[in-house]
């Protein structure tokens, strides 16, 4: 039996222990297929990404804190709102703060080390946990179901035909490696083509250090565990990447103190360990969870504590000290960070201290060539919202992605096409420098002008939209949304010149209430609150 072909007739994840302590790989059945193989690679650089997953789904409006919507935000969520006084202010930024216990971030913030990209989601949002978790991780469309992850089909593009002949000379490493939990569904790779895990998982930290230490493990006599033998006996790769680990976790033998009993931040210690001795992946996945606030989201009594501040404590505290480690480790240049939690949580809270499954939250980038600030305006907060109105979309998820593959990875436009299934506007996440070339600016001068208008504004039936491209051309997409976030209707979506545009957008069927008309060009974006009345 070839390898491959074990592990494609495999319908379960199996955890390769014996293969590799810790090491698993998912192994599922595919079936269905990219459009097209992806062709092409760019030059391959020493960029790491670090990939933060805040399961369960992060309270944005209690974490990055619109103070300039401050009053109305008492008016739908009092149980929990985070005193005023008590808010982290940001260095030149009195609109916006952070949760009081993210007094770690709050110093990279200052230090210009963090990026807030404001209100990102997607379409059509799904308030499941599995199903929006697996939308996130795919890069998918919220009606579409596809069977590879972003960060799979991206390796693949760099690394085409593995596992077939890895490891490489240039590339001796695991392409990417997860820690604390199998192989996630985002670095499967394409089908068709190998349909392969492009990544390696370390089940726990213990796992790692079983590695360091030479600890194996029995892989059975039943009926999976001689299977497991035979892969052992013919897996030379793993062999190679069990080594290489090794050697460069041994390598290292000082690092920056990391906080006590803090899980994330022992995973992310794993990381600075790995990046500092050596090892060329260009990936790495850590997780933390219990974002599913639905209960005693805070202390009655004091809103500053409670389990989403320990939470927000420990996300604080893990980056800020490994951020910390880079620098005293020297690698500061070559990594960077994100979060990212399958959804946000509603605007209005619950009865029971808590907040329900919402749509758009802010994301988290980090690292020293991140751009400094915050992308986007502080989300707008009606004093008439209900408690099925959400967050309107700013920048979609897989923007993000795209800014990162192309600033960071120096991925060229053509194929992020391929990656993503469709050409995403770009936003400026990452300083120019990184990839040698121009990225876009943060377009500061235009932030407050009226490139977005929408009149009349209460309406009836029908709404005129007009826009005023007035610095440079390029991708142009305005959509309209209802509060729940779901897309109603797609006004334009192409690529125009410096210009003015005026549209007509009708809809006689839609009920009386209010709606967001979103407008994005390349990294400016304005979302224009409607109101229909009858």
């Amino acid at each position: 039996m070839k390898r491959r072909d074990f592990l494609n007739k495999t319908s379960t994840t199996i955890a390769l222990g014996s293969i590799l302590p810790g090491f698993s790989f998912s192994a599922i059945q595919k079936e269905s297929a990219l459009a097209s193989l992806l062709a092409g690679s760019a030059e391959i650089n020493d960029h790491v990404l670090v990939i933060i997953q805040l399961s369960g789904g992060n309270d944005g409006l209690n974490t990055l804190i619109p103070l300039d919507q401050y009053t109305n935000l008492n008016l739908h969520r009092a149980n929990i709102l985070i005193p005023e006084n008590k808010v982290l202010k940001l260095k030149n930024n009195d609109k916006t703060g952070l949760h009081p216990a993210m007094t770690g971030i709050k110093t990279l913030f200052d230090e210009d080390k963090v990026n807030f990209i404001q209100s990102v989601g997607y379409p059509d949002q799904n308030y499941s946990h599995f199903r929006s978790t697996d939308i996130w991780l795919t890069g998918s469309d919220a009606k579409v179901v596809e069977n590879s992850g972003w960060m799979g089909r991206y390796l693949n593009h760099q690394f085409p035909n593995y596992p077939d002949a890895y490891p490489t000379a240039d590339m001796p490493d695991p392409l990417a490696i997860q820690i604390g939990a199998l192989v996630s569904p985002g670095f499967q790779g394409p089908v068709p083509g190998p349909g392969m895990p492009m990544a390696i998982s370390l089940t726990s930290d213990k796992d790692f250090y079983d590695i360091v230490n030479g600890s194996h493990s029995n892989p059975g006599t039943n009926a999976i565990g001689k299977e497991l033998a035979y892969v052992r006996q013919v897996a030379g790769q793993a062999k190679v990447y069990n080594e290489a680990i090794k050697k460069a976790a041994n390598k290292v033998t000082q690092q920056a103190s990391y906080p006590a009993g803090n899980a994330l931040a022992d995973q992310l210690k794993i990381v600075a360990k790995l990046v500092k001795g050596g090892l060329k992946t260009k990936i790495y996945m850590v997780n933390i969870g219990g974002f599913d606030t639905h209960s005693d989201q805070v202390d009655a009594a004091d809103h500053t504590i409670g389990s989403h501040a320990r939470l927000l404590s420990q996300l604080s505290a893990a980056i800020a000290a490994f951020q910390n480690d880079l620098k005293f480790l020297s690698i500061e240049d070559k990594v960077i960070g994100m979060t990212f939690s399958e959804f946000g949580r509603r605007i209005k809270s619950n009865g029971s201290n808590g907040s329900d499954h919402g749509s758009a939250l802010p994301m988290l980038v980090f690292g020293t060539n991140v751009q400094k600030g915050i992308i986007g305006i502080n989300p707008v907060i009606n004093s008439s919202f209900t408690v099925d109105d959400n967050l309107a979309m700013q920048y979609d998820f897989r923007s993000v992605y795209a800014s990162i593959l192309k600033q960071w990875f120096c991925i060229e436009d053509a194929h992020l096409a391929t990656i993503l299934f469709k050409n995403y506007q770009t936003i400026p996440i990452v300083k120019n420098s990184a990839c040698d070339s121009s990225v876009l600016s943060l377009y500061q001068a235009e932030l407050e002008e009226k490139r977005l208008q929408c009149y009349p504004n209460p309406f009836n039936s029908t709404d005129k939209v007009k826009i005023n491209i007035n610095s440079k051309g390029g991708h142009n997409l305005i959509e309209v949304f209802n509060t729940e976030g779901r897309l109603l209707s797609t006004i334009l979506d192409k690529t125009l010149a410096p210009g003015v545009y005026n549209y007509t957008w009708e809809d006689d069927q839609l009920p009386s209430g209010f709606y967001y008309c979103r407008y994005q060009n390349e990294g400016y974006q304005s979302v224009f609150t409607l109101q229909k009345v009858r």
